[in-house]
């Protein structure tokens, strides 16, 4: 009998300049690992080159691309003409967000994660498309996307009591975070309470650095074992090329730190 299919999403830094350098660069870095190529749209709330633009990129380069498309930059003339630019553009694959705060400008007026994802039911034949949840109840209107995002955790108990209530029958991919440093890992947990960081995390991270791509290795492995998800998707930032290397190659584990 043939392996379960297991997907690493992998979610590239898009570029903030005119040059997709970096881009294939990470390509180059994750092309054997990734199955899918994750290419955010402004996911810092900073002008980034246009996810659906990249995201034709990713395809061109033999990888496929799923593009995020976020409420905040859209009203529902502008959505309409992103997803006619995606088909013209051969780009099937969409991930649809909130969006976080912008650095700069208002957050534009007129669209929901919920209404674009009504809007795009008119193109489902073209279009595969999914939405993000919470590690709580999953709204129903939700269930009627292709494929569901979930936020970084750091347990895969956490994830599995989650899993148990809750009912969609597309892909489920837990986002697994690499924590580069002690100290991003204290400024996210105070920017966002509810991904807070773990303590033994961020005192293994304080002792040796490489200590972040190892734990975020062994939960990555945790959920594929588990068999209750379709993959996983990867945020590795700048630790990509140490991640994938890991990736590649399987080690024991090392940090002793328990699920």
């Amino acid at each position: 009998m043939a392996p379960t299919r297991f997907d690493v999403i992998w979610e590239v830094d898009p570029p903030v300049r005119p040059d997709l350098g970096p881009l294939h660069a990470q390509l180059d870095v994750v092309r054997d690992v990734a199955t899918a190529v994750l290419v955010p749209d402004n996911h810092t709330g900073r002008a980034t080159v246009s996810s659906i633009a990249v995201a034709e990129r990713v395809n061109a380069s033999g990888a496929h691309a799923i593009a995020c498309l976020n409420a905040r930059d859209r009203n529902l003339l502008g959505l309409r003409r992103d997803l006619l630019t995606c088909m013209v553009g051969g780009v099937d694959d969409l991930l649809l967000v909130y969006g976080d705060e912008p650095e700069v400008g208002e957050r534009a007026p007129g669209v929901t994660v919920r209404s674009m994802l009504e809007e795009c039911r008119s193109h489902r034949d073209d279009l595969r498309v999914g939405v993000t949840s919470r590690l709580g109840p999953l709204p129903a209107w939700k269930r009627e996307a292709h494929q569901l995002f979930v936020q970084v955790s750091w347990s895969i108990d956490e994830l599995l009591r989650w899993r148990e209530t809750v009912a969609f029958d597309g892909p489920i991919h837990p986002a697994v975070l690499v924590v580069p440093s002690a100290a991003m890992a204290r400024r996210l947990s105070a920017r966002v309470p509810e991904l807070r960081v773990p303590e033994a995390w961020i005192d293994a991270v304080a002792a040796d650095p490489a200590a972040g791509v190892e734990l975020a290795a062994e939960l990555v492995e945790q959920i594929r074992t588990s068999g209750a998800f379709a993959g996983v998707h990867l945020v590795a930032g700048v630790r990509h090329r140490e991640l994938a290397a890991r990736l590649g190659h399987p080690a024991t584990s090392r940090t002793g730190i328990p699920a």
